[in-house]
């Protein structure tokens, strides 16, 4: 049994599944009806409107309707589209027990406590007919599937079947009076004499009341469950209906039972708390399925899919009773699969698809194929068969027949068979075994064992190349080498099902129940992706992987990129992905050929592998559109890029400023016309020199200050006249007046003094500059009373300087290549053509002598010639052009091009890689990402390695690295400091192989270990905390080399938990009360608690006497002897082990405990770090992934407070701080 989904909730009572969509309804006993998605584990809406239990919930098969039924009487009518209860069906006076609708008819049929059965017309809203008939409550009543038939169960023992021919007979197809009978209520005689309802069949043989009854979809079967733990089958015909058999096994009462809709099997579930299916054929139970303490109520099969829900206690859960992953292998251009025991090719060329060879029929019934593995070498293959039992897994070794004679009915193929888990071939002409005892078995094809191997603990073995086996033990995956017989490398895969291989088997794709780790032959992991829904097969396209999940078909690139491809109604397995077509093959095992676009992931792999011819061509040729390419160019660095294809004014805005095309920008900018985007502009080419465009842009937004001193540094004292003169236009006098400084005009500074009455400053500028006609002008127009201000006495005359030669163009720029995508878009045709370079910059050509500039004619003479003579027009005699006989519009006029030196626009030269980026490409360790400044990156490697979810406290840490892994000094006065960047692998760095030095070594962390150490003994158990959590920190960026010091770094992580779980528990303890009885008691319990960490000794005896203590006070004397036992043993001081004596010997005159506490000091356990109770060995729990602290169940998903960083129970792959671990 696969259980693929469960909820918790209050007790399930009722349920039905979707016919179409993937959801399950619920009906609780809370009143509570809730909608869930099985498929992406999500709940999706509540219906709360019942007044008690509701017992009976249905879906319509067509339309969007659900019906319930609950303990308030109420039949309720629900659009799950509104999400509103539409109408209510009033009618039984006790307790509904059940509501379905009909398959065809707008019928709903009711059961109920009051012993009656109504059947409703929900487009009507009334009742059309009452069948009663039952003395005792009706526990189930149903329709059949295609006849005009009713089944019912009821606490009267019996199981009823009625026929409703005449109802359907006046409501659906009516007389005259059909329509006017419909709501005159059950049981009436039409004119003719004819009942609505008949009961044909009463079956009467269960002892006590029954609970559930149901047909077989397409047999005349009823089966039936009741209070006397029996499941019964049922066979009827027109006249009679009789017993068939009995099926036992429960022990409990059966509370519901139905036929599986397309299998020979019964599947019953019980108050016993089990669920149990049965051969129909054999009459005897072949699987059972228990919980611990939820009893089981209701049970229901979807309507075409091989899915089944059941409602318990507890919730409810969705289930399968086997897989449906059809078995197949891939091997060039055929796909090998079985099919109704049939092993058959699927040629994907010619599209062939023939049977080849006939498989043995299995040992068991309920056994299925697992996986194929084929070997092209000896045209053999191997068939692994799963079974309920494992232990009985066996496999088949079948060589293929070479000749096919295209029969639809091959014969039965030759087969070695034996038992194993699996078997995968590892050699042309050997294959392994992994037994049920977990040893490795090498055989040949004869099938008989030439080596055996014991290999490093497993469960499963999949196939890894010549040579070499995938070990699967739990979360983690290995690479074995079946020769040397030693592990090459581990990788952390949660629940690993599958391997998938390249073509080239240069990379694998390891694939678990919602994850992908796609790694090297190495085993080295590349990169890893999440899903939140199951994944299910996948394939190879180059060098992309192309998988499937529940919903989609997916793309994954080897740099960790993906997305979504196409979505699919129904799980599908990629068995093969060419070109624009995927086949696959579905749950049936037939062929599907799915067509998809691959322009998506295509173009990104071209840009991860730098093919850009290829890259250029899908822009020009492909649909690439939207806000999500342009976002991924533009975070890959590729802005320039995206502006091949966007149209957006705004958005080719943005990318060219971000690439530094200022001619993209300046275009767009003119289309958006926003004063916004000039200022950007204007700020980008600024940084670039670009005057012109500056000054374009300060005079579209009218920033006229900043144009002036533009005008200024770039020495054009005209314009900054004519910007003075607009000045003095705008009445800007204060703007008149710092462009008046900038020219050093005197007379205009004095002229705007006057004029805005300022006439003091006006004189003592005039006089300062010794401008006797403006000084004498500016006293006759003061008044008497007026007093002149002194000029300086030694004055200096502020002008700024003469530009000497003024700045009329751009800046100079570098001679650079243009990228691949500025050549192609500048109209230059080949990307790889060649630069022609214009003469002037060559350079002088004097020094090569008059030799240059001679001409030899055909008798081998020398004759100097003037350079313009020598220059013709460029055309020789051999081109035949033909432009003579062209005969032109007569109104064209010509207009000579001048070419300019600006026509095309500066490339930046590419950027260098700097140190700090090195850093990041070469490791993978957290250390070397924060000391390059990543701290996203170091973040996300935390996050991956040990759940670390609060950064908070790693900050100052990451900050203190970061500033430790540069050193500056001294290159120029007045210039900024120059940086190096010091490696710890200085010798074989070089440019691109470095790593950032370490400032924090193993050893430093033993001496604050000793200092913590020191703390705890003094008794200041908070900074002590506080001390070893910080040790914790350190060893997050701490960087070792040798395996010997990884495990040391695993015991300093474990002393430093312990220490704080320890003293964290003493602090909680010394705060709590103890007035009470109660509060001594888990005082108590807390001090023998911790008298189970991994203390030093000397802490280990102060504990140890703190319990002993604690608990002879409270007369229990038996603990306090062990205690004393254990202290003594440690050997303390002599006063301290005479103390102890005098307690031991009046602790064993009455070696009694006068209370009960939960301590067990000889059952193992665990310390919950946030409870502070034990956790015995073999309870569930969970673990902070850093420093595997333990914790009860109902503290998943939260924070770590022995680190105060990490997520509780978060499935990681383990700290990484050395790089022998990635090896």
């Amino acid at each position: 049994m696969l259980i693929k989904f469960e909820t918790k909730s209050a007790r399930v009572k009722g349920i039905s599944f979707h016919p179409m969509r993937p959801w399950v309804l619920a009906s609780l006993h809370s009143g509570l009806i809730q909608l869930w998605d099985y498929r992406m584990c999500t709940l999706i809406d509540k219906y709360d409107e019942h007044d008690g239990p509701v017992r009976g919930v249905d879906f319509h098969a067509q339309q969007p309707l659900f019906v319930s039924g609950g303990d308030d009487y109420k039949i309720k009518v629900w659009n799950y589209k509104t999400k509103k209860c539409l109408f209510t069906l009033l009618g039984h006076l006790d307790y509904i027990r059940t509501t379905f609708f009909h398959s065809e008819y707008p019928w709903i049929v009711s059961s109920s406590d009051d012993q009656t059965i109504r059947i409703w017309n929900w487009q009507s809203r009334s009742c059309v007919s009452v069948l009663t008939g039952h003395n005792h409550y009706v526990m189930c009543a149903n329709f059949h599937p295609t006849e005009d038939l009713i089944v019912s169960a009821s606490l009267d023992q019996t199981v009823r079947v009625w026929d409703i021919t005449g109802l359907r007979k006046k409501t659906v197809a009516p007389g005259s009076s059909g329509f006017d009978e419909r709501g005159r209520g059950g049981g009436s005689t039409d004119l003719f004499g004819v009942q609505d309802a008949l009961v044909k069949h009463v079956l009467e043989g269960h002892d006590r009341g029954v609970n559930w009854a149901n047909f077989h979809p397409s047999m005349p079967l009823i089966v039936s469950g009741a209070d006397d733990r029996q499941v019964k089958i049922w066979r009827m015909n027109d006249s009679k209906a009789w017993e068939v058999d009995t099926c036992r096994g429960h022990y409990n009462n059966v509370s519901c039972v139905l036929f599986h809709p397309r299998q020979d099997l019964i599947i019953s579930n019980s108050e016993d708390k089990s669920i149990r299916v049965w051969d129909m054929s054999k009459r005897i139970g072949i699987q059972t399925f228990r919980r611990e303490t939820d009893r089981f109520w209701a049970v229901t099969a979807h309507p075409s899919l091989n899915l089944f829900a059941a409602g318990h206690d507890g919730g409810l859960m969705v289930f399968k009773l086997e897989r449906e992953r059809p078995p197949y292998i891939v091997h060039g251009n055929t796909l090998y699969y079985v099919k109704d025991r049939y092993l058959r090719t699927y040629e994907f060329g010619s599209k062939k698809d023939v049977p080849v060879m006939q498989l043995k029929k299995p040992s068991q019934n309920r056994s299925y194929i697992s996986n194929l593995h084929y070997n092209p070498a000896e045209n053999a293959i191997i068939v692994c068969t799963n079974l309920p039992n494992q232990e009985s897994c066996y496999y088949d070794l079948y060589v293929i027949p070479k000749s096919v004679d295209g029969s639809s009915n091959p014969e039965v193929g030759n087969s070695r068979s034996s038992n194993g888990l699996t078997a995968v071939w590892v050699a042309r002409n050997r294959f392994a075994v992994l037994d049920k005892t977990h040893t490795i078995h090498i055989k040949n094809l004869k099938n008989e064992i030439s080596k055996k191997i014991t290999p490093p603990a497993c469960d499963m073995i999949f196939f890894a190349g010549t040579g070499n086996l995938l070990l699967r033990d739990g979360d983690n995956v290995s690479l074995y080498d079946v020769q040397q017989k030693r592990v090459l490398n581990k990788v952390r895969v949660p629940k690993f099902k599958y391997a998938f291989w390249s073509p080239d088997t240069a990379h694998v794709a390891l694939l678990g129940k919602h994850v992908i780790n796609v790694c090297n032959r190495k085993l080295e992991s590349i990169c890893t992706i999440h899903e939140n829904i199951r994944i299910k097969s996948g394939a190879w396209d180059d060098k992309v992987f192309i998988y499937s999940t529940n919903n989609h078909i997916k793309y994954c690139l080897r740099n960790g990129d993906s997305g979504i491809i196409r979505t699919i109604d129904l799980p599908l397995y990629v068995t093969l992905v060419r070109g624009s077509n995927v086949y696959c093959l579905d749950r049936s095992c037939k062929i599907r050929v799915l067509s998809i676009n691959n322009t998506e992931y295509k173009f990104k792999l071209a840009l991860v592998t730098r093919s850009y011819d290829q890259v250029l061509y899908m822009v020009r040729n492909s649909n690439l559109v939207g806000q999500s390419i342009i976002s991924y160019l533009q975070k890959k660095g590729y802005p320039e890029v995206a502006l091949h294809f966007v149209k957006d004014d705004r958005t080719r805005f943005g990318l060219a400023l971000e690439c530094g095309n200022i001619e993209v920008a300046l275009d767009a900018a003119r289309n958006l016309g926003d004063n916004l985007c000039w200022e950007k502009l204007s700020a980008v080419a600024l940084q670039q020199g670009n005057h012109q465009v500056v000054e374009m842009a300060y005079q579209r937004t009218k920033n006229f200050d900043r144009l002036a001193f533009l005008y200024l540094i770039t020495g054009n004292l005209q314009k900054l006249q004519k910007m003075m003169k607009i000045a003095e236009i705008r009445k800007d006098f204060s703007g008149q007046y710092q462009i008046a400084l900038y020219l050093g005009d005197v007379l205009e500074r004095v002229k705007i003094l006057n004029a805005l009455g300022q006439k003091h400053l006006a004189y003592l500028s005039a006089a300062t500059h010794n401008l006797e006609d403006e000084c004498n002008t500016l006293r006759s127009t003061m008044q008497n009373g007026d007093i002149l201000p002194n000029t300086l006495q030694n004055p200096k005359l502020l002008r700024p300087p003469v530009p000497v030669m003024p700045c009329e163009g751009n800046w100079p720029l570098l001679t650079t290549r243009k990228s691949f995508f500025d050549t192609t878009a500048s109209g230059g045709g080949n990307a790889m053509a060649a630069v022609v370079e214009e003469p002037d910059a060559v350079g002088d050509t004097d020094a090569w002598g008059d030799d240059a500039d001679m001409n030899l004619d055909e008798g081998g003479k020398g004759e100097f010639i003037d350079d313009e003579a020598a220059v013709d027009d460029g055309e020789g005699g051999g081109w035949d052009i033909g432009d003579e006989d062209l005969e032109l519009p007569p109104d064209l006029e010509v207009t000579e091009a001048v070419g300019t030196a600006e026509e095309g626009y500066f490339v930046p030269p590419t950027k260098g890689t700097s140190q700090l980026q090195v850093w990041c490409n070469n490791s993978s360790l957290v250390h070397d990402h924060v000391a390059a400044g990543s701290f996203e990156s170091a973040s996300r490697l935390l996050y991956d390695q040990v759940g670390v979810v609060n950064f908070e406290p790693l900050k100052s840490i990451f900050l203190a690295t970061y500033s430790r892994s540069r050193v500056a000094y001294t290159g120029l006065p007045s210039v900024p400091p120059l940086f190096g960047c010091p490696h710890r692998n200085w010798r074989e760095a070089g440019a691109r192989n470095g790593m950032p030095a370490v400032e924090c070594k193993l050893s430093n962390l033993v001496e604050k270990l000793q200092a913590a150490y020191q703390l705890t003994t003094s008794g200041r158990f908070q900074e002590a905390v506080e001390k070893f959590r910080k040790i914790i920190y350190k060893i997050l960026l701490l960087v070792v080399e040798s395996r010997q010091e990884v495990n040391e770094v695993q015991q300093l992580i474990t002393i430093c938990s312990e220490y704080i779980i320890g003293l964290s528990m003493e602090i909680k303890r010394r705060e709590m009360p103890k007035g009470t009885l109660e509060d001594q008691k888990r005082q108590c319990e807390m001090a023998a608690y911790f008298t189970h960490c991994n203390l030093q000794p000397v802490h280990l005896i102060l504990t140890l006497r703190t319990a002993c203590n604690l608990f002879y006070k409270i007369k229990n004397f038996k603990g306090a002897a062990g205690f004393a036992r254990r202290l003594l043993d440690l050997g303390p001081r002599p006063e301290v082990a005479q103390q102890v004596r005098k307690i031991l010997q009046a602790c064993d005159k009455n070696p009694t405990d006068a209370h009960e506490l939960a301590y067990d000091e000889h059952n193992p356990f665990t310390i919950c770090g946030i409870s502070y109770k034990p956790i015995y060995r073999g309870k569930p729990h969970e673990k902070c992934p850093l420093t595997q602290t333990t914790y009860l169940p109902e503290y998943k998903g939260r924070l770590c407070p022995v680190t105060q960083i990490c997520e509780i129970g978060k499935d990681c792959i383990g700290l990484r701080v050395s790089p022998t671990q990635f090896r």
